[in-house]
C-alpha cells in the first residue's frame, strides 16, 4: 500500500504541475454525508441589566423561570406572579460539524425570543442543543459576546450599535453525542458538485481515471460522481488526501443574468452574448411643486385667515440617442453601451428585460 501510496503521489504532482489553471476537486466538489447537521434550543439568559424581557408582555419566559426554579427546589405558589427585567427567553443554534467527538466544543449563537432590549452582559444556562431528530447532541452554557449596544434617555431618544439582541458563546456548547456516518464502511465514494455541470463531471471522471486509475471514478449525473475507494479507514483517508488534491479545469457556467429587484442589483455572467439589436432608453422626469400663498381678510372685516396651494407640474423627457448591438457582444460591451446612454440600474433592468423578450439576449434572466 506503501508504494501504491507514493505511486499515487508522484502522479498527482505531475497532474498538479500540469494543471496550473485548474481547481482542485475539494474547491468543486463535496463527499457525500462528510456535512454538517443542525441543532437548535431553547434557554435562558440572566444577569441582564434591567434589559431583559417584560415578562408581563412575554409569559413563556415566566413559566421558563418557574421551570427552572422548581428543579432546584423552590416552588412559587400558584397564581403568584412576579416581575423581572433581569432575564430573557432566547433561541440557540449551532452546527455539528462531520467526525466531531464527544467532549469536543462547537460555537454558539444565541437571539432572543422575546422583547429585550439587549443581551450583552448576559449569561447562558445550560441548555440542551437538539438536532432533527429530537435527541440532545450538545450541552451549551457560558458568557454571551455580544458586539452591539444599546442605549436610552429619560425623554425617550435611544442609540443602538449593531444588533444588541443577538450574541455568540465561542466553543460555548459541548457534544454528548457524535453523528454516525457511513464513510468508514462505504466501499464507494460520492463527490456531488457544487454546481451541477455535465462538462465538468466528466472532465473530473477523466482527472481521477488519470491519476488513480482507470475506472476509478464514474459518473453518475451532471452533479455526482462515484469513486471506488478502499475499505480500510486509514487507507481511504490516505486516498482521499490524493483525490481532493487532483485538479480539474471546471467548464464555465450557463449564461446567466441575475437581478435582484430589492437592491437594484444586477449581474451578468461573462459568457452572455447579445444578437444583433437596437435600442433608444429615455426616461421622463415629473417634477411637482407646491407654492402655498396666504389670504388676509381686509381690516375690520370678520374673515380669517387663509393659505390657499398653488400646484406647478413640470414634465421633462430625456432624449437618449439609439444605440446598435453587434453581434456576439461581450459584457464589457454591454455594460460599456448602457452607461454611455447615462441608464442606471433600474434602466439596465428594463433594458435587459426587454432584450430578452425580443429574444436578443442568449442567456437566462433570473430575478429574486
Amino acid at each position: 500500500m506503501k508504494k501504491l501510496f507514493n505511486i499515487l503521489t508522484i502522479s498527482t504532482l505531475l497532474f498538479v504541475f500540469n494543471s496550473v489553471q485548474a481547481e482542485r476537486i475539494k474547491d468543486l466538489a463535496s463527499v457525500t454525508g462528510v456535512r454538517d447537521n443542525q441543532l437548535v434550543g431553547y434557554g435562558l439568559v440572566v444577569g441582564l441589566q434591567g434589559s431583559g424581557d417584560q415578562v408581563s408582555q412575554t409569559p413563556f419566559t415566566l413559566q421558563s423561570i418557574k421551570s427552572m426554579l422548581s428543579q432546584f427546589g423552590v416552588q412559587i405558589p400558584a397564581g403568584v406572579s412576579f416581575q423581572t427585567k433581569n432575564v430573557a427567553a432566547v433561541v440557540l443554534h449551532a452546527k455539528l460539524p462531520p467526525f466531531i467527538k464527544v467532549g469536543q466544543k462547537v460555537d454558539v449563537t444565541i437571539s432572543s425570543l422575546g422583547n429585550a432590549k439587549s443581551l450583552r452582559g448576559g449569561t447562558l444556562l445550560m441548555a440542551p442543543l437538539k438536532g432533527a431528530d429530537g435527541k440532545v447532541y450538545a450541552i451549551a452554557q457560558g458568557d454571551l459576546v455580544v458586539s452591539g449596544l444599546t442605549a436610552s434617555g429619560k425623554d425617550g431618544s435611544n442609540v443602538t450599535v449593531n444588533h444588541p439582541n443577538v450574541g455568540r458563546i465561542p466553543n460555548g456548547a459541548t457534544v454528548e453525542r457524535s453523528v454516525r456516518n457511513s464513510f468508514a464502511s462505504s466501499k464507494i465514494l460520492t463527490l456531488n458538485l457544487f454546481n451541477a455541470d455535465f462538462t465538468t463531471v466528466n472532465r473530473m471522471v477523466i482527472a481521477i481515471n488519470d491519476v488513480l486509475g482507470e475506472g476509478t471514478a464514474k459518473a453518475l449525473d451532471s452533479v455526482s460522481v462515484s469513486v471506488t475507494a478502499p475499505v480500510n479507514a486509514s487507507q481511504k483517508v490516505a486516498f482521499l488526501s490524493v483525490l481532493e488534491s487532483i485538479k480539474v479545469n471546471p467548464d464555465d457556467a450557463s449564461a446567466k443574468v441575475i437581478v435582484n429587484s430589492r437592491t437594484g442589483t444586477v449581474v451578468i455572467s461573462r459568457t452572455v452574448r447579445i444578437t444583433p439589436a437596437a435600442i433608444s432608453h429615455g426616461s421622463m422626469t415629473v417634477t411637482v411643486t407646491e407654492s402655498p400663498q396666504v389670504s388676509q381678510p381686509n381690516p375690520g372685516a370678520q374673515g380669517e385667515t387663509q393659505v390657499q396651494e398653488n400646484s406647478a407640474i413640470g414634465v421633462n423627457e430625456e432624449t437618449n440617442r439609439m444605440f446598435v448591438f453587434d453581434a456576439g457582444i461581450t459584457l464589457q460591451d454591454l455594460v460599456q453601451a448602457v452607461n454611455d446612454v447615462g441608464a442606471s440600474p433600474s434602466d439596465l433592468v428594463a433594458i435587459l428585460d426587454a432584450l430578452r423578450v425580443a429574444g436578443a439576449l442568449k442567456a437566462e434572466l433570473i430575478i429574486i
